[in-house]
């Protein structure tokens, strides 16, 4: 069972969404295709211990999956309605589409209007990105148990909407557009700092997400945003060779060796800034990636422009709010980090704490390792501590939680000095 697993696992991540997609195209029906694609994964992990991996495990995958759908519609009492599905899917199977027609219906599919903006995010990354329910509700800073109340209702919702899987044609592809790129940064943000994972970036989740946002840029590439997004991926994921060392350690940005960045990637990023940037219209994304862009052109920590991000987060702040008509708490934090570059230390932790204070980020670990440097720069050893004990609570990525475990023991020892500076934020890897 043991070897059968990991060959399973070996493929999950490139078979996965392929999977669900092209059995929701052919029955129409996503609830089916998310549990027909989990029992494929099931059969194989028991048969290929036994009769090794197939050459084509995405075809294998795919051809359980499908007979599996056919069973399950035979037994349904509804089967005479459901026979056009048993047809197209037979026809399909003889002669498949391209992937990538498939992948892309089941990404505008999740993001149909009858869904919240936060069921449609949430639901593609679970069947798209294949996140589980604890990743995706670390993305959206919410509980576990949240979260599967959230995908429960989404599913639900489908069915009752009877949302086709079909490939999408212009005018609703523009239509769902926002929505479909938060998607998109919702997954490279999963695979640049992965939860529940054994390493720090899961670069499968990252080139998907820069995949996609090529895809969006090649279908519309007339809206500055999805320009903006694909910069904004470039030049973010850039710097991933840099993010561990070679002792498997987490890298602040600070501690990077900039000559390894990933030269090409940055200037793909620089390029799709300015394309965006000649539209005249600048939107959140283009600002995101503007910000990534100072970074990616300082020769060091010191050197970067803090002023310059601290006015790209106040013009985001401008236009971004949570549903309550708050600030959103994520850029607040940001900003203040960044912040804290140019002004006094304690000016701006008296603002984090009073962005603390109204709970929303309790169980954002970067809230409190965020708080605990800006302590330690202040000489408050004993405290940092305590809010490194707090971020490293909350953190479930394995490599962060070693930094932090590291951090806790070297503060505990030794006094606060310069080299404070460089500690763990949301911007800081």
């Amino acid at each position: 069972m043991r070897d059968g697993g990991g060959l399973v696992a070996d493929v999950f991540v490139d078979e996965w969404a392929r999977v669900v997609a092209t059995v929701a195209r052919d029955f129409g029906d996503l609830e089916l295709a998310e549990d027909c694609a989990q029992e494929a994964f099931e059969v194989a992990t028991r048969r290929w211990e036994v009769e090794g991996r197939p050459p084509s495990p995405g075809a294998w995958l795919v051809t359980v999956a499908r007979r599996r759908a056919i069973d399950v519609l035979r037994r349904d009492r509804r089967f005479e309605a459901r026979l056009p599905a048993l047809a197209r899917a037979r026809e399909r199977a003889a002669s498949p589409s391209p992937l990538v027609d498939d992948r892309l219906a089941l990404l505008v599919s999740c993001c149909h209007p009858a869904l919240g903006v936060d069921a449609r995010v949430a639901l593609t990354l679970k069947l798209v990105g294949g996140l589980t329910v604890t990743q995706i509700a670390r993305a959206f800073v919410v509980s576990p148990t949240a979260m599967a109340r959230r995908l429960s209702r989404a599913r639900a919702k489908i069915r009752r909407a009877t949302i086709r899987i079909e490939a999408p044609d212009h005018d609703i592809l523009i239509g769902r557009i926002a929505a479909v790129r938060s998607v998109i940064y919702l997954i490279f943000t999963q695979g640049h700092t992965a939860t529940a994972a054994t390493e720090l970036v899961r670069g499968d989740l990252c080139d998907e997400a820069r995949w996609l946002a090529g895809l969006l840029v090649e279908l519309v590439p007339g809206d500055p945003e999805n320009l903006g997004l694909a910069a904004l991926i470039d030049l973010t994921d850039a710097r991933r060779p840099e993010r561990m060392g070679p002792d498997g350690h987490l890298r602040l940005l600070g501690d990077h060796d900039r000559s390894r960045w990933n030269r090409p990637m940055i200037d793909s990023g620089l390029a799709l800034l300015g394309r965006a940037h000649a539209h005249g219209c600048p939107g959140p994304f283009q600002l995101r990636a503007a910000v990534a862009a100072l970074h990616s052109t300082a020769p060091s920590l010191e050197a970067t422009d803090w002023g310059a991000i601290v006015g790209l987060y106040d013009a985001m702040l401008e236009g971004c709010s949570d549903p309550t008509g708050d600030p959103d708490p994520v850029l607040v934090l940001n900003r203040l980090v960044a912040r804290s570059r140019i002004a006094p230390v304690s000016e701006v932790l008296v603002e984090l704490e009073a962005l603390a204070s109204d709970g929303r980020l309790d169980r954002y670990p970067y809230l409190h390792s965020a708080r605990a440097e800006l302590l330690l720069r202040l000489g408050r050893r004993r405290e940092a501590v305590r809010w490194f004990g707090r971020a490293l609570e909350l953190t479930e990525n394995p490599v962060e939680a070693a930094h932090l475990s590291e951090r806790i023991a070297t503060v505990g020892e030794e006094p606060a000095g310069p080299t404070a500076e460089g500690g763990a934020g949301p911007d800081s890897v």
